[in-house]
């Protein structure tokens, strides 16, 4: 799956699951801020990730996840791994 693939599943379920609006998703903008994530709302992130990519992610994995950015490459760098 390509970069671009990537980010454009992530952002769709990202607009439908956290109601925002596409202007939020911004490549360098937090991720926590522009969702007002909670710890649940994690919880709920990571299951909507690992069934739209087929991958598992640990709490770890999340731990250099500040922007859109980086999430989109944790998602990449996991889809190479089982590739």
């Amino acid at each position: 799956m390509s970069r671009d693939e990537i980010i454009d599943t992530t952002n769709t379920f990202l607009i439908e699951e956290f109601e925002v609006e596409s202007e939020v998703i911004q490549p360098e903008a937090n991720l926590k801020e522009s969702l007002d994530l909670d710890s649940l709302d994690y919880v709920d992130l990571v299951v909507i990730i690992e069934s739209n990519f087929g991958i598992k992610l640990e709490s770890k994995d999340f731990t250099n996840v500040h922007t859109f950015d980086d999430l989109y490459d944790l998602i990449g760098s996991k889809l190479h791994a089982i590739a």
